[in-house]
């Protein structure tokens, strides 16, 4: 896992501009701790910042095809899990190897089939070729969009970046934000393409960027489609028992400590369970992988339900280490240290925008901190719930019947930090254009019952935007980290066969996650697998939320933050009695508080 960046123009001679690539490079310094390197060329300059885990004495980059004369120049960032049989096929067509590094693999496989590497890969990756011979640009990010790749226009050509921040240390690239990167942030839609920032696009996921002489062009390599299911249930279960087992073995191969996530629910125990077995063959019956949770100190006596959480975590994630056997940690922080105001802006500054869930966000880099200690890859479960119709929008009839994105119904306007009403961002048009055009790019069969049309919308939603902001906060936490995390679930042939199981299959069992917990039999505790969902944890202590009003109203002493937030709005949340300070409430101050951080770091210029 690493960071990439660079340019390419027409216009320019990049041979000239060292200083600029270098300074792009530095920027991503936290997601390649591990070394750094640059590439100069009369058209395009290239960056690369290295974690090194597969090949780490040879996986150097930016990599080139050869030494003195390169052709082809790679900065490349992820894991390709199916490297050893594309290494097979390439040597078969003649390609000589010099490394083990799966970024020698996609270099050599973009040498043989051009742009047409994208479809061979599987994995996660965003990555960037420069091809000397063709004066051209590949940009290609995986097809879930696990890796983030973003862009920018430059006089003559595009810059590219793993993170806006390296964008912005290029000369011709400013952090601006108008009225439509307001409605990106605050809207909570999740669109794929446009940003916070004025100018700066992401690569779709599953998506490709040519950029040569003749201009530029961007095309889907990968998209979800709607197909038959001939499966029965029994052959559903034991297929999806298969591509879940699949999934999660590809991904343990590291020359670094591994370790798994473990929350206490259904999806991560799986992938703890399969890990562990997997490597219990390879090394012997006593081989124990490392599991992690997090806690914090005052949960046993303080948790409350909510919308979100039905119960405190840390019991289930024990019981199910010891069922697994592995060797668990639960890593317990205070509540108080989440409001130190140097850990919230690493956040902001990791996140490269105001939008995102306070303290835990807050704590997922905290926990990822303490696992970078022992670990350098660990394995997640994210895109369980959208593969599998986890979340209440699927069983819930208002979500259903609900005309919007179902996830609003749960975070709600309460949840949104309001906009100063003088902005006029006329947020509802846009939330009401922008769900029509979701829906239109949702593919269906034909004959599809009411139900089932309406489900394949659902998951579409969640696979496509829901599940886009959950990636994008565990790369980027995870990366300021310099650790690389691993989401088996996000296994582009396990997301479209579950797609196209139809949904009296996907909850024949009258709960969520039907497929999944049959397939896990014996695999966790019942304990875990009859479980309800149960989001990532919060702190419930008071004393957090007293903290958190009082930087909340440090924030609206700024003028700044005042011209963005609507005060009369937030007047209540700062009113309440911090023990009866309700979720949607505290996030609205949350965001008060990332937004005065986000203003301070990134000074962005304010073109409304």
């Amino acid at each position: 896992m690493c960071g990439i960046t660079g340019w390419a123009s027409f216009h320019h001679d990049a041979r000239t501009q060292a200083p600029v690539i270098e300074a792009m490079t530095a920027t991503l310094a936290p997601r390649g701790p591990d070394a750094g390197g640059i590439w100069l060329g009369e058209r395009a300059a290239i960056g690369h910042r290295r974690l090194a885990v597969i090949d780490v004495a040879g996986g150097v980059q930016p990599m080139t095809d050869r030494p003195d004369t390169p052709t082809l120049v790679l900065s490349y960032s992820g894991e390709v899990y199916n490297h050893h049989e594309l290494r097979a096929e390439l040597r078969a067509h003649g390609h000589v190897f010099h490394t083990r590094s799966d970024t020698e693999v996609v270099l050599r496989a973009y040498a043989e089939w051009g742009e047409a590497v994208a479809d061979r890969l599987n994995g996660m990756f965003a990555f960037a070729v420069w091809d000397e011979r063709a004066q051209r640009l590949l940009l290609v990010r995986d097809r879930l969009g696990v890796k983030p790749l973003f862009w920018a226009a430059v006089d003559g050509g595009l810059a590219f970046a793993s993170e806006p921040k390296a964008l912005f240390a290029h000369p011709e690239i400013r952090p601006r934000v108008d009225a439509d990167g307001l409605r990106e942030a605050y809207g909570l839609l999740f669109n794929t393409g446009p940003t916070v920032w004025s100018g700066v696009r992401e690569v779709e996921p599953g998506g490709l960027l040519v950029l040569d002489r003749d201009g530029m062009r961007e095309r889907r390599y990968w998209q979800l489609e709607a197909g038959a299911h001939e499966d029965d249930r029994d052959a559903t279960v034991d297929r999806i028992g298969t591509l879940v087992s699949a999934a999660a073995r590809s991904r343990l191969e590291a020359d670094v400590p591994l370790c798994s996530l473990l929350s206490g629910g259904i999806d991560s125990t799986v992938l703890a369970a399969l890990l562990a077995d997997e490597l219990r063959l390879r090394e012997g019956p006593d081989a124990r992988i490392r599991s992690y949770a997090v806690d914090y100190s005052d949960q046993a006596e303080q948790f409350t339900g909510d919308i979100l959480r039905t119960g405190h975590d840390t019991p289930y994630a024990i019981e199910a280490g010891a069922y697994i056997g592995t060797d668990h940690s639960t890593v317990v922080l205070d509540p108080r240290a989440l409001l130190d105001l140097e850990h919230r802006k690493a956040v902001v500054v990791a996140r490269d925008s105001p939008i995102g869930v306070g303290d835990m966000d807050t704590s997922l880099y905290l926990l990822f901190g303490e696992i970078r200690r022992h670990s350098t890859v660990a394995l997640s479960g994210e895109a369980a719930d959208e593969v599998f119709g986890g979340y209440p929008w699927f069983h819930n009839p208002k979500a259903l019947a609900a005309d919007t994105f179902p996830w609003l119904l749960v975070t709600g306007d309460e949840a949104a930090m309001p906009l100063n009403p003088e902005l006029d961002l006329r947020m509802g048009e846009f939330r009401d254009d922008t769900y029509r055009s979701a829906l239109a790019a949702v593919p269906h069969l034909d004959g599809e019952t009411p139900t089932e049309h309406r489900q394949r919308e659902m998951q579409h939603l969640s696979l496509t935007r829901w599940l886009r902001q959950l990636l994008h906060r565990k790369d980027r936490l995870s990366m300021a980290r310099g650790l690389e995390v691993r989401v088996p679930y996000c296994d582009h042939r396990l997301v479209q066969y579950a797609f196209d199981a139809p949904w009296a299959l996907k909850s024949f069992d009258g709960r969520e996650k039907s497929l999944l917990r049959a397939a896990a039999t014996g695999l966790a505790p019942d304990s875990v697998l009859h479980r309800p969902k149960n989001h990532y944890p919060a702190t419930h202590h008071p004393d957090y939320n007293r903290g958190l009003q009082d930087l909340a109203r440090d924030a609206l002493s700024l003028e700044q933050v005042r011209a963005l937030a609507d005060e009369t709005r937030l007047k209540p949340c700062l009113d309440t009695p911090p023990e009866q300070l309700g979720w949607g409430h505290r996030l609205r101050l949350e965001r008060v508080v990332d937004l005065a951080l986000w203003l301070d770091h990134h000074r962005p210029e304010l073109a409304l």
